[in-house]
């Protein structure tokens, strides 16, 4: 078995000046669960609607408990509009989040939002009856570059397995869940997760991200302020293609925020993108939402007014939490990259990983790594 690939931080590659939390992910939110379930299946030329399958799903959920029942604040913001994502617009409406996040491949987008609903009959069956209706939260990138779309191998058993086997904790990343197809500035991508902590003299809060990262050309990586892609831009050249590919993005936080502030929030993730590369390209779809834990909302309130606190939007904390995201963002998409692995899909399409000795070499040499 090949040995684990390190993250950034196990090779002394720190990103930001924040510190991450525990774990150095989204789950380092208190009660923040991700699960994964991977679809690989077949080898060789592909037949349409039956393999070879290189995709999956991955759901993020804001806390344990029935998020249909305690709704949490939300807000997203969609950089570049380029994609089939799910759920947004009530979303943008009401604030909330009501939904665990499914994340996918293109074409699994309405299968994944079926397990979703059938999860969220399953803990609520007066919905559509006694209450109101239900919104399930998918976002995609196409993986059609290693993986057969038509076929939609993805279920509403693989959906509902990944919720049963959310966990805190380390979170799986690279070739899982939906980053198994995924294909991230030329070279294998996938799933990537970073956190960071505030100090204590501002509140402390976390803010956590989790990336699923398939776009970008290899010339355009950069890591650590390091031109790594142009650099290896003649290392097992792959076919040039236009800039195409997305980027769903994940953000969570502890501090009390509603959703205007949130939305604050899921607009400074580019600013992380960015520092790796990202031009968000005509064809990459770039969506991000954001969520926080604190409060939460019930589905129904005991009576007309609900009484929150939410962050002060000037001044020391607002720019803290601004800053985490995109530092956070920025770690998410190189750990995604460090952690993922060559990966040989339909018609003997190879992505390769990152080489990740000659790019320690690269951002050694520039300094950017510390001893």
């Amino acid at each position: 078995m090949a040995a684990k690939r390190p993250r950034p931080r196990d090779v002394g590659l720190l990103l930001g000046g924040l510190s991450p939390g525990l774990h150095n992910a989204i789950t380092d939110l208190d009660g923040v669960l991700v699960g994964h379930e991977t679809v690989i299946r077949g080898e060789g030329p592909l037949q349409p609607g039956s393999g070879p399958f290189r995709t999956g799903v991955t759901v993020i959920k804001p806390h344990p408990g029935n998020v249909f029942r305690e709704k949490v604040p939300a807000a997203t913001f969609v950089m570049n509009g380029f994609g089939k994502s799910v759920g947004f617009p009530q979303i943008d409406e009401l604030g909330v989040l009501e939904s665990p996040v499914g994340l996918t491949g293109t074409l699994n987008v309405g299968l994944v939002a079926d397990g979703l609903v059938q999860h969220a009959l399953e803990q609520n069956p007066d919905i559509g009856i006694r209450t109101s209706s239900f919104n399930p939260v998918v976002g995609e990138c196409n993986d059609g570059q290693l993986s057969d779309l038509q076929g939609r191998p993805v279920t509403q058993a693989h959906v509902l397995s990944a919720l049963a086997a959310a966990t805190s904790g380390p979170v799986a990343e690279g070739v899982v869940g939906a980053g198994t197809g995924m294909v991230l500035y030329g070279f294998k991508g996938g799933i990537g997760t970073a956190s960071r902590v505030l100090p204590e003299q501002l509140g402390g809060y976390a803010v956590g991200v989790l990336v699923l990262g398939n776009f970008g050309q290899r010339e355009q990586l950069v890591i650590a302020g390091v031109p790594v892609g142009r650099e290896l831009r003649g290392w097992e050249p792959v076919p040039e293609q236009p800039e195409s590919g997305s980027i769903m993005v994940v953000v969570a936080t502890d501090a009390p925020m509603l959703d205007r502030p949130l939305r604050r929030m899921a607009r400074r993730a580019p600013l992380g993108l960015a520092r790796t590369g990202s031009i968000a390209g005509h064809g990459s779809g770039d969506f991000i939402i954001a969520f926080s834990t604190n409060p939460k909302i019930p589905h129904e309130p005991a009576g007309h007014l609900l009484e929150v606190q939410q962050v002060v939007e000037t001044g020391a904390l607002i720019n803290a939490l601004f800053q985490a995201v995109v530092e956070a963002t920025e770690e998410a998409v190189i750990s995604a990259l460090f952690a993922s692995e060559t990966v040989v899909g339909r018609d003997g399409m190879i992505r390769h990983g990152l080489p990740l000795d000659l790019t320690l070499d690269l951002l050694r040499g520039a300094g950017a790594l510390e001893s």
